[in-house]
């Protein structure tokens, strides 16, 4: 039992970072700009990067508009799935465990979001990349982590397997088998 609590905590911990960041962002956005309001700092970085106010009904990055629906039942069970599978991943797998944590928090920001609003607030928009938010940005960089994690993984598994094929086919043939 200690050792699920001990798994969960940093699950809830990571997650709970990024709810925290997500939320607090969003609110600044609400509280300070009107829907589709822009805002930058500086006149001449607005082509590149600037803050809006965008009310998203869809997936991250805008996609799939007026499906919130549709998301707000698979936002609630990844993060049930989340929830079940990370007792079960080792902990020396901390790729997955960090990927997990990540993905658990974008999911539960925006997951707020649709269930307080209808909607998920956007507001980062750089050069011509749709607009998205902190939740849309750690689910992305979740998912990029588990690809990579398990790319590295299943290389080190290879490896061996490649390390003992090679040194068969490259062995020096002895003299007596030749013979033979």
């Amino acid at each position: 039992m200690k050792r699920y609590l001990q798994d969960y905590l940093s699950l809830f911990i990571l997650s709970g970072l990024i709810v925290s960041l997500d939320q607090l962002t969003k609110s600044i956005v609400r509280t300070n700009l009107p829907i589709e309001g822009v805002w930058s700092p500086w006149h001449w970085l607005t082509p590149y990067a600037r803050i809006v106010h965008w009310k998203n009904t869809g997936a991250a990055f805008g996609i799939f508009q007026s499906f919130g629906d549709v998301f707000t039942v698979l936002a609630i069970l990844v993060s049930v799935a989340i929830l079940i599978y990370y007792p079960q991943v080792p902990r020396r797998d901390w790729p997955l465990r960090i990927a997990m944590g990540l993905q658990l928090g974008g999911a539960v920001g925006n997951l707020i979001d649709r269930m307080s609003q209808g909607y998920v607030t956007d507001f980062i928009s750089i050069g011509t990349f749709p607009v998205f938010n902190v939740a849309d940005a750690s689910i992305s960089i979740g998912v990029a982590i588990l690809i990579f994690g398990m790319w590295f993984l299943e290389r080190a598994r290879k490896k061996p397997a490649d390390h003992l094929s090679q040194g068969m086919a490259g062995s020096p043939v002895s003299e007596e088998a030749k013979g033979e």
